[in-house]
């Protein structure tokens, strides 16, 4: 590797990042980021909100529609700042230093830590298809009470999550070289696996009862979900609500529904975090976000599609443990269905997993770069990856797979023990939607402040694509905070909490340009 391709050294020594990524790599990191477990499971959640074929649909057309269009946004500012650590950089040179530490704060504590978490719990999960050792009830260690609503345990399946984020922190922490290996190879496996489950449920699966149930009327209203305001005061000021208490119950129940959506399509930005490592960045990085966020967005469509064209609506949204492709193969190939979905799974967890893990610590390396975080993990290892930042986000993950809930039956007295997953879930979208909207309103701040920076790729449609997101993503977010306020208070307060932490460390901060 010539030292013309290293980032973030001085030429002519064996220090900085390595410039390494083609963009086919870097379309992998997109497309392998963003498909994980949830465009198998969430469809049920989904239908259960929205009540009808065309609700489910629709869902997903509007997270498309928001997903590419956040994509097309960051790809000025990505061709504008490229280098290593992205959206912290984007935010930080359009409001303040501020702004980047707060974003970084909260990608640690919860956006990136809590989904990867989510992830290899999903992977354990599905391992237990297989293996029914591996359960979320087989105990290593019991749980044990933190507080009145959470425990920590271990689990047989805990102890998988575990161990496939450690040995994808290890491996990472080994080069970008061998991380973008298994990144192209299990991406280019779970995107023919999920080809796979299109073509399959749209040429094999379809039968005609599904068909004329989910076809004959689009609008059709099958049992939604009422959805009740998220505190005990809200319930006094709003209503319960569903897909059929008009139009605004449509709006609720379509807000409400972008949680499970969003969430599968998140994480397109992490090949911003690692524009320190593309080759021609200003290139690459806007378009493996284009061409990777338009792939899964029409993938994830089409596989809806084939789960309508398979399974009746009711079967969706009863679909056992929200399976919903498990259950499309299992009218297929029957009981080998399950196993087969499974695998596919599994692979689709882990490489989801490895484009997290190595695409989060650049953005911790670029805070410690500035200052802004611990002086160690701004340091390279031999093979050129910030290993201390992958080692510390790994932790933290693993520490978030070992919380549990706790659920407390007051008639029997009995405790109900779940996962964490579902509150990280909703912490994950919140506080992932305030950065989205604060980094799309940036490109109109640094459009008039500066007008005379270099932009290779100017945004799509401007400014009235990036106005819409903007607009549709506050919608979501009100309704959160007041349907969905239990999970989504948190994200706002530790997004908050970022701020007295981010006064110990500013008065050593030394801003980087954006040159470096």
């Amino acid at each position: 590797m010539s030292e013309a391709v290293r980032s973030g050294g001085t030429p002519g020594t064996t220090t900085g990042l390595i410039r390494e990524l083609s963009v086919f790599d870097s379309t992998m990191i997109v497309v392998g980021s963003m498909i994980g477990s949830g465009i198998f499971l969430v469809s049920a959640d989904i239908s259960r909100q929205t009540g009808s074929t065309a609700g489910l649909l629709l869902a997903w057309i509007i997270t498309g529609f928001l997903t590419l269009a956040a994509a097309l946004s960051y790809g000025e500012l990505a061709a504008m700042m490229p280098q290593a650590g992205g959206q912290y950089v984007y935010l930080r040179e359009s409001y303040s230093p501020l702004w980047g530490f707060l974003y970084g704060w909260t990608l640690f504590l919860v956006i990136q830590t809590g989904t990867i978490a989510a992830v290899a719990v999903g992977f354990a999960r599905y391992l237990g298809v297989l293996l029914p050792q591996v359960s979320e009830t087989h105990w290593i260690i019991p749980p044990l009470r933190l507080s009145s609503r959470y425990a920590i345990s271990l689990s047989s399946q805990q102890l998988v999550g575990v161990a496939l984020i450690l040995l994808l922190t290890w491996v990472n922490s080994r080069g970008l070289h061998l991380g973008k290996i298994v990144q192209n190879t299990f991406t280019s496996a779970k995107t023919l696996a999920l080809a796979g489950l299109i073509l399959l449920g749209i040429f094999w699966g379809r039968n005609a009862a599904a068909v004329h149930a989910n076809f004959s009327s689009l609008w059709a209203l099958h049992s939604p979900n009422p959805i009740q305001p998220g505190a005990d005061f809200l319930r006094r000021l709003l209503p319960v609500v569903s897909a059929a208490s008009g139009a605004f119950g449509v709006l609720i129940a379509f807000s409400v529904a972008q949680v499970g959506s969003l969430f599968s399509a998140d994480a397109w930005n992490n090949i911003t975090f690692t524009a320190g490592e593309v080759k021609n960045p200003r290139r690459d990085v806007p378009l493996s976000l284009a061409v990777g966020t338009g792939v899964v967005i029409a993938l994830y469509v089409l596989a809806n599609l084939a789960y309508l064209l398979t399974l009746p609506l009711a079967q969706i949204q009863s679909a056992a443990d929200d399976r919903v492709a498990s259950a499309t193969l299992g009218v297929i190939f029957g009981g080998a269905g399950a196993a087969i979905m499974a695998l596919a799974i599994m692979v689709s967890t882990f490489g989801c997993a490895n484009g997290l893990i190595l695409a989060g610590s650049r953005v911790y390396y670029a805070m410690a770069q500035d200052k802004l975080f611990f002086r160690s993990i701004g340091r390279l290892n031999r093979h050129h990856v910030p290993s201390k930042g992958l080692v510390l986000q790994g932790a933290w993950a693993a520490f978030l797979v070992l919380m549990r809930t706790r659920i407390v039956d007051p008639a029997k007295g009995t405790v109900k023990y779940g996962n964490l997953y579902s509150d990280l879930l909703d912490y994950v979208v919140f506080a992932v939607l305030i950065f989205y909207v604060l980094t799309i309103f940036g490109l109109f701040r640094l459009r008039r402040r500066r007008p005379e920076a270099e932009r290779p790729y100017r945004a799509f449609g401007y400014p009235v694509v990036p106005v819409l997101y903007i607009a549709a993503a506050l919608v979501i977010m009100s309704v959160l905070l007041l349907y969905k306020t239990q999970t989504a208070w948190p994200g706002l307060v530790i997004v908050l909490v970022g701020v007295p932490v981010y006064l110990i460390w500013s008065p050593r901060g030394q801003v980087n340009p954006v040159s470096r």
